[in-house]
């Protein structure tokens, strides 16, 4: 089963741009659906065929995939905030869990063979484990990890049903950039996200830097984190989707280096690569977080053949810097 025609949902986004991007490199067609309402315009790539449209709008995408001859789907459109999605949880049973359902009726009896999907380590919740493997338990802690299960679990019985081959992506800490060669591409969005708080609090875009949770039972006492660089999630992708060419697979991947890092690691480490020093302050724990999270690889590196590129906390740090003093 060849791939010529890739749908990615959620194109104009931070992750969703890069991963574009990495596919047209492949000389493969690319063909984008983004509402835009998160996403940006000017990180769509122009060799892609762009449509704004919501992922809900069932016959229309229906009308892309059969015009276009779509043969692969990378449904990326989601919300993805955990502090937004416990203010909000209707939004993302909507968005998150409807959206998927939707896209996959829309899929139905086409030339669609397999549906990557972007799911996260936030499925696990609260494990009391050293490191998280795929067969582990899903207990998540907030409507955004919730979301995310329910879209797995629909993903799995209709594309089964359907005869849809499935590859289901959880990723960990997602941070970097595509900063080497143009167009560069990175995250534009405000999401509180850890690196992006850091580099606003040292460009004094942000008055105030809080670590949430200090007096943990780690190592150092905050939050330990498995991250992995947008690149070689984008890498994953690919060979997530090549993977799927073959006959009957439906298969789960944790996406990260199976390295933890505190907080205050990667504190210090923006202090090294930027040669300034941060006064954080601390704060009790966020709700609904989980004070760490590192994932078992093993299973994504023997079967999809994945030889990380970007797994050096100081290069991760370096390219996040190198990215937002190109936008800022």
């Amino acid at each position: 089963m060849s791939m010529k025609n890739i749908l990615v949902t959620g194109g104009a986004g931070y992750i969703g741009s890069i991963i574009c991007n990495y596919f047209i490199k492949k000389k493969l067609k690319v063909y984008i659906i983004d509402n835009l309402s998160r996403g940006h315009k000017n990180l769509i790539n122009s060799k892609s065929t762009f449509f704004k449209l919501d992922i809900n709008h069932k016959k229309e995408i229906r009308k892309i995939i059969l015009k276009y001859k779509i043969d692969t789907i990378v449904h990326m459109a989601a919300l993805m905030r955990v502090d937004e999605s416990i203010k909000y949880p209707q939004r993302y049973e909507a968005n998150n869990v409807k959206g998927t359902a939707s896209l996959i009726d829309a899929a139905k009896e086409t030339l669609v063979k397999r549906i990557i999907f972007s799911s996260s380590c936030s499925v696990y919740g609260r494990l009391n484990k050293s490191k998280i493997s795929e067969n582990d338990k899903t207990l998540p802690l907030s409507p955004y990890g919730n979301s995310k299960l329910k879209g797995e679990k629909i993903l799995k019985k209709l594309c089964k049903k359907f005869k849809i081959n499935t590859v289901i992506l959880r990723y960990f800490n997602v941070v970097g950039a595509q900063i080497k060669n143009k167009p560069f591409l990175g995250q534009i969005n405000k999401t509180e996200q850890l690196f992006q708080n850091i580099y606003l609090f040292l460009s004094k875009y942000k008055k105030k830097l809080f670590i949430y949770g200090t007096k943990l039972k780690t190592k150092d006492g905050t939050c330990i984190r498995d991250f992995i660089h947008v690149m070689d999630l984008a890498e994953i992708h690919y060979l997530s989707a090549k993977y799927a060419c073959k006959k009957n697979i439906s298969e789960v991947f944790n996406c990260g280096y199976g390295k933890g890092y505190s907080i205050k690691e990667v504190v210090k480490a923006f202090e090294k690569i930027s040669n300034k020093k941060i006064n954080a302050k601390g704060a009790p724990p966020k709700k609904g977080d989980i004070v760490k999270s590192i994932c078992n690889n093993k299973k994504i590196l023997k079967k999809l053949r994945w030889k990380p590129k970007y797994d050096d906390l100081n290069l991760m740090v370096g390219d996040t810097i190198k990215w937002f003093d190109y936008i800022y």
